[in-house]
């Protein structure tokens, strides 16, 4: 992909407008997840190496358009700080006279964080009269916010139009990565796709399944394909008006030679809680008042045989109600053993998009894997084959 990078401008002296991705979690007033703010030092601390001012763009939780102090940036200036050793200036506008002197007082290699893009409506509107405003602050825009990019707003796609821009060091990574494993991947290429509801995935299925040669499906999903082929699956969740489309994605996974992996074995109970009462069963053999909860281990052992003859593995979703003991057992076990064959240069390992980063962190697989994506939407909507807003403008 041609998109112009950091090092493609003369930074020195300039003013650069880096749209970053700062909407971590906060509990009890801490931050309980630093790991997007640590991914866009390295940009930050380019732009200061070659004598360039920083000007921080995000957005934080959902505020509508309105002010709510919990949903203030300030509140992620001390980590910024901590990770730079470095003092961060704050702005409390985002736009407007008061910024801009700020901004024009600002010494080479200084960082200022602007307030919470969408205290104002005009940004998810990716109104044009704010855009412009809002790139009179800077002489170059730089998105390094791949998890934001599947937004058409005016920070992430408005600004492209009036400023000359390139993509950050975290952003081009993230990149270079998804073009590795979807468009040129080593073979034989795996799958893993979990979590809830085919109707939220069933893009990623399709598009997946031309691409590669193993489709592991886990999670309530899995449940939906068993119902299809006739399986008894009790009180289980599932989606029983898809049982035709699940049908049919089976069907055009094999003409695509695209073979699915479905659970042999599952664990099941009566109840949806941790440390509930359980059992191992194979598919014969569900009540009807039973609900399963998680793959049981001949499929953990299925999987993770494909997995070692698997060159690079793509991983979307848990395997099995992964939040409540004892049913994160098989997220646990086959995600480790991904990550150890990665750890021995055996596979590349992709992951990202909804839970799958609680998931792997839980079995603290994360940190084994080749990378893992701190995107949601914007690593389904690729996955899915859709070109990004806040990409596209760039080209």
């Amino acid at each position: 992909m041609n998109l112009k990078t950091l090092t493609d401008h003369n930074l020195t002296n300039k003013k650069i407008l880096v749209r970053v991705d700062l909407n971590v979690p906060i509990e009890n007033g801490a931050i309980s997840d630093s790991s997007r703010v640590v991914g866009i030092i390295p940009t930050i601390k380019y732009i200061q190496s070659v004598g360039g001012k920083t000007i921080l763009i995000s957005h934080f939780g959902r505020p509508n358009g309105s002010y709510f102090k919990e949903y203030s940036l300030i509140q992620v200036v001390p980590l910024l700080e901590e990770l730079l050793n470095f003092p961060i200036k704050f702005s409390s506008e985002i736009i407007g006279e008061n910024v801009k002197k700020t901004i024009n007082s600002l010494q080479k290699g200084e960082i200022l964080l602007l307030e919470n893009t969408r205290f104002c409506p005009e940004e998810e509107m990716n109104d044009e009269n704010f855009a412009e405003k809002l790139s009179s602050l800077g002489d170059i825009f730089c998105n390094d916010a791949f998890s934001a990019s599947h937004r058409a707003h005016a920070s992430t796609v408005g600004l492209a139009k009036f400023l000359p821009n390139c993509v950050g060091h975290h952003m081009k990574k993230e990149i270079d990565t998804l073009e590795l494993v979807l468009k040129n991947p080593k073979k034989p290429l795996t799958a893993v796709v979990g979590g809830a509801k085919i109707s939220s995935k069933l893009n990623l299925l399709l598009n997946l399944i031309k691409k590669v040669d193993y489709l592991v499906i886990g999670g309530g999903m899995a449940n939906t394909f068993l119902f299809a082929q006739g399986i008894q699956i009790g009180n289980s969740l599932c989606e029983k008006d898809l049982k035709e489309t699940s049908l049919e994605v089976m069907y055009t996974a094999k003409k695509n030679n695209c073979e699915i992996i479905l659970p042999e074995d599952v664990v099941v109970a009566s109840e949806f809680k941790a440390n509930a009462k359980y059992n191992i069963k194979d598919l014969n053999n569900i009540k009807k008042d039973e609900m399963i909860l998680d793959i049981g281990p001949s499929t953990c052992k299925k999987i993770n045989e494909i997995f070692s003859i698997s060159k690079t593995l793509i991983w979307n979703g848990p395997m099995g109600a992964f939040e409540l003991e004892p049913f994160d057992n098989g997220t646990i076990d086959t995600s480790l053993c991904a990550g150890k064959l990665t750890e021995s240069g055996k596979l590349i390992s992709v992951a990202g998009g909804g839970d799958t980063v609680s998931a792997l962190k839980k079995s603290k697989a994360d940190k084994k894997f080749s990378y893992v994506s701190l995107a949601g939407g914007a690593f389904l909507e690729w996955m899915e084959g859709k070109s990004l807003p806040g990409i596209k403008c760039l080209l």
